[in-house]
């Protein structure tokens, strides 16, 4: 693509330039999730629950003390996706987990 070209963004609906995107490309898309004290949060980590929680749609309770294994990060700086047994597509707040 040459400089003076454009390129019609779906997430932000304008055209932008084709000079912003590559440099954009270059740039890691990373966002920082961290656990209710502060530290960082990986892909793979494990995490405990600091609260009880009680998941909508399961009716099951998640007691205080839970280890959560191989959590998933989804690009939200709040959210993390993670299985455990008997409960599909769980999501949980980063601010009810402390990495373990």
């Amino acid at each position: 693509m040459a400089d003076d070209e454009y390129v019609y963004d779906e997430a932000t609906g304008e055209w932008i330039s084709a000079a912003d995107v590559k440099q954009a490309d270059s740039e890691p898309n990373s966002v920082e999730v961290r656990d209710s004290v502060g530290n960082l949060l990986a892909d793979g980590d494990q995490v405990t629950l600091i609260k009880d929680l009680t998941v909508k749609g399961a009716g099951q309770t998640l007691k205080r003390g839970t280890l959560i294994k191989s959590i998933r990060l989804t690009g939200d700086a709040q959210e993390i996706d993670c299985k455990f047994d008997g409960i599909k597509g769980l999501v949980l707040r980063a601010e009810f987990v402390r990495k373990r």
